[in-house]
């Protein structure tokens, strides 16, 4: 059996760049159990000075965008030019079908056999919420092993594309050319959130349509108010495929951090999104003791009973739930 790994094991093989070890820590964060996140916290309390200089990029799309080829692409451009890539996933729909580490790598074949390259899905089980705790810290400890470049993908959909635009410095959502109406299958709300929209596909022969659905996507944006005020996000074509405008693309994040940290917004959004993580701790772990409570689970069958028949009102309800909590 081997021996119990402990704080200084993880914390150096981390800042060495120990790839197994880095797994480990990934793990360790991931876990629920408390002892493993008691020493999980103080691996990252440890770690949190080296991370924080990495580009964060969040990428989202509707389906058939090419995400997936669309990362392997970039990345393998990026570690060319001499960057360290990690990309990392959040899955809302993983606790229920299962996550597979074997199906994120067929997706990004080159990317997956790079050596500066780490590619982690999100946990296969646990709440959002729980999915994005643990990818919040896993940026951290990839970033004190050294990647300067974070990828995070959403795979899923709805509401994971708020919560990684709230951990990301820079938040593209890729598109494609479809027929008939360009906004179709992308709500409102997602491209209130973009700091980027790239029109993937634009391969031989789709080019004309490519540009035309770019400027759909330019006319909706000027309907909507910038989330900065240092920043309009562009639109642009690429093709993953064939690997072109994927330089253009990096080239506007990198103006982008230029612009937000000479104004000081950067430093600001960072800070506001630690608090943010804060709260939304507090928020998770509360309702995991409210869910927890012997007095809350006794009530819960009847009161979910009188609400569903129409007897209580959902306010009500609550205010039993909650004095139960609190007595």
């Amino acid at each position: 059996m081997n021996a119990p790994i402990n704080l200084d094991d993880y914390v150096e093989g981390v800042r060495r760049g120990d790839r197994t070890m880095l797994g480990r820590a990934i793990t360790l964060v991931e876990s629920t159990h408390p002892e493993h996140q008691a020493l999980a916290q103080a691996m990252l309390q440890r770690l949190l000075p080296h991370a924080g200089n990495a580009h964060r990029v969040g990428i989202t799309g509707v389906p058939g965008a090419g995400k997936s080829t669309f990362i392997d692409a970039l990345g393998t451009n990026l570690t060319a030019a001499g960057h360290r890539v990690a990309v990392l996933a959040v899955d809302p729909t993983s606790s229920r079908t299962g996550g597979s580490i074997l199906g994120d790598r067929t997706r990004m074949q080159r990317l997956s056999v790079d050596s500066a390259a780490f590619i982690r899905p999100s946990p296969t089980a646990g709440t959002l919420g729980g999915v994005t705790r643990s990818t919040r810290e896993a940026m951290v400890v990839v970033e004190a092993a050294g990647y300067d470049v974070v990828l995070v993908e959403t795979v899923g959909v709805g509401q994971s594309e708020t919560l990684v635009a709230e951990m990301v410095d820079f938040f593209l959502v890729l598109m494609i050319a479809g027929a008939g109406d360009e906004l179709q299958g992308i709500k409102k709300g997602v491209l209130e959130l973009a700091d980027m929209i790239a029109v993937n596909k634009a391969d031989s022969g789709n080019e004309k349509r490519a540009k035309a659905a770019a400027m759909e996507y330019q006319h909706a944006l000027r309907l909507m108010h910038p989330a900065s005020p240092n920043w309009t996000p562009p639109v642009l074509t690429c093709s993953a495929l064939e690997n072109t405008g994927l330089d253009t693309i990096w080239a506007q994040i990198e103006q982008h951090r230029r612009k937000l940290s000479a104004s000081g917004e950067l430093a600001e959004k960072r800070s506001n999104q630690q608090v943010d993580w804060m709260w939304s701790t507090v928020d998770d772990r509360l309702l995991t003791a409210l869910r927890g409570h012997s007095a809350v689970r006794s009530l819960l069958p009847g009161l979910e009973a009188d609400v569903r028949d129409g007897r209580l009102t959902p306010t009500l309800a609550a205010d039993r739930i909650l004095d139960a909590f609190e007595d």
